[in-house]
């Protein structure tokens, strides 16, 4: 038994590339298959990646100003 694990995207399934490899080679063992693959210019971790070594993102560690004091605001 193959079990194929996959994660629903709207009506399009996401499964891992050796998965569906063997998917693949299971069906050419029945019929001539033609696969279209498109692949995405640079993923989503890729570019998640890219932003957090180039440090756009470190100004959200850095410790902020205090703008408001206790005397702020009303008490709620």
């Amino acid at each position: 038994m193959i079990v194929v694990h996959a994660q629903m995207i709207g009506d399009q399934a996401l499964l891992h590339r050796t998965e569906f490899e063997r998917l693949v080679e299971l069906a050419r063992q029945t019929e001539k298959i033609e696969v279209q693959m498109c692949e995405d210019d640079l993923p989503n971790l890729s570019v998640m990646g890219l932003a957090e070594q180039g440090g756009a993102f470190d100004f959200w560690k850095e410790e902020g100003e205090e703008v408001y004091s206790l005397e702020d605001g009303e008490p709620v």
